[in-house]
């Protein structure tokens, strides 16, 4: 390849489409990198993660080069790939994980110990995670590529499904780990919070687990008009009733047996002067409101260590004001954390191949050109319901009018 072009960070508010430099087989330390791959990317999604760095919520630094949620055909090998030839179309889970670790070997690849010098974990893309190039780019090194691969098993196939298997790399299994940490099971009432599309993948996963009724609660009501249209039952959290009354008026009963926060640090308050205010917190502590006794609430939204935009001090070091003692008082049990993407992914792929999940339709997939990225992430920004995938070549052109 002799050119490449990405999305880059360019400051608060602002991505730009740039010529950044082709990859190599490099890993950020500089040491050679024979057990990785060059993709040429097919598809690459915009997350509402890239969306925290680009509204100034990290130390995310100008000049980074986004994009974790990644699909490409392999154009370059490394000598110690073994499993894995030219011209295959593969799901590149948003984990960066060496396959050789404590961690990696319990499939814990969301805290891989060996791709991040800061910390456990690494992404592409992302602000603290080990300084892998992002993947929002024509293309992009992948490292240790025979354990990280989803190799699609026919290539016509997965172009012709790449709507919804573009969605295996990250927020599907997200939504998916919600849930199962959620204890979602046959008969289980859920509820959701956040309409976004990670939101809308729990919602999804919960319905393939097989729950009797799924709630989705957000503030936008665009987003929950969608949410309705594709089969959720709704609450809006911009009412002045509360989330235990709302979720009553459904059920007949104020609490839940499952809960799920697809929402994270950028939570705003309930109820109409509220959801205007930011309040970190919040979701946390109603989902602890409205769980059952004994109940678990799986926690993918994000919650950072560093937030240079909160509104007190406390959050900015990442303390929120959780009511813990009404989680203990009721036996919760929290999970939290980065996905595994790939302990799910594969089985998640099989679903989509059998028709068993649209996740493309629920999620609200609509594809974009590379140069139109920076609108596209305008309006994911404004609250549109949809997830926004980036189609660098223009192999994708007659999905382009797909919402």
């Amino acid at each position: 390849m002799s050119s490449n072009r990405g999305v880059v960070y360019v400051g608060h508010g602002k991505v730009e489409v740039q010529s950044i430099p082709s990859p190599k087989l490099v890993t950020p330390s500089g040491r050679t990198a024979s057990h990785g791959v060059i993709l040429k990317v097919l598809s690459t999604n915009i997350c509402g993660s890239d969306q925290h760095m680009v509204r100034g919520r990290t130390t995310a630094p100008s000049g980074m080069v986004l994009g974790h949620e990644i699909t490409g055909e392999v154009v370059e090998l490394g000598n110690d790939v073994v499993t894995l030839n030219l011209g295959d179309i593969v799901s590149v889970p948003f984990n960066v994980a060496c396959g050789r670790c404590r961690c990696c070997k319990e499939q814990q690849t969301g805290v891989c110990l060996n791709v991040n010098p800061s910390r456990a974990g690494g992404a592409y893309g992302y602000v603290d995670m080990g300084g892998w190039i992002g993947g929002q780019a024509e293309y992009v090194m992948v490292p240790y590529a025979d354990f990280n691969f989803l190799k699609f098993p026919d290539k016509e196939q997965a172009l012709e499904k790449i709507r919804d298997l573009t969605c295996l790399s990250d927020i599907l299994p997200t939504g998916y780990h919600g849930a199962v940490t959620a204890g979602v099971g046959p008969g289980s009432t859920v509820y959701v919070a956040g309409a976004g599309p990670v939101g809308l993948a729990a919602a999804a996963s919960a319905r393939l687990l097989g729950a009797a009724v799924v709630i989705v609660g957000d503030v936008n009501p665009v987003r929950l008009t969608h949410a309705r249209s594709v089969g959720f039952e709704t609450v809006d959290l911009s009412k002045d009733a509360s989330l235990a009354e709302q979720v009553a008026a459904i059920l007949g009963d104020p609490e839940v047996d499952c809960a799920i926060d697809c929402v994270g640090f950028e939570a705003r308050g309930h109820g109409h002067s509220g959801s205007q205010v930011e309040a970190p917190a919040t979701v946390l502590n109603s989902l602890m409101e409205v769980t059952r006794a004994a109940g678990k609430i799986g926690i993918p939204g994000l919650y950072v260590t560093e937030d240079p935009g909160a509104t007190d001090e406390a959050a900015r070091r990442g303390s929120l004001s959780v009511r813990l003692g009404l989680g203990w008082a009721k036996s919760h049990s929290f999970f939290t954390g980065q996905t595994p993407v790939m302990k799910y992914n594969r089985a998640l792929m099989q679903a989509i191949l059998w028709n068993r999940i649209n996740i493309a339709d629920i999620v609200g997939v609509q594809v974009i050109s590379l140069d139109d990225a920076p609108k596209g992430y305008a309006e994911f920004d404004a609250g549109a319901p949809k997830k926004f995938v980036i189609d660098p070549h223009g192999q994708l052109a007659k999905y382009r009018t797909a919402a």
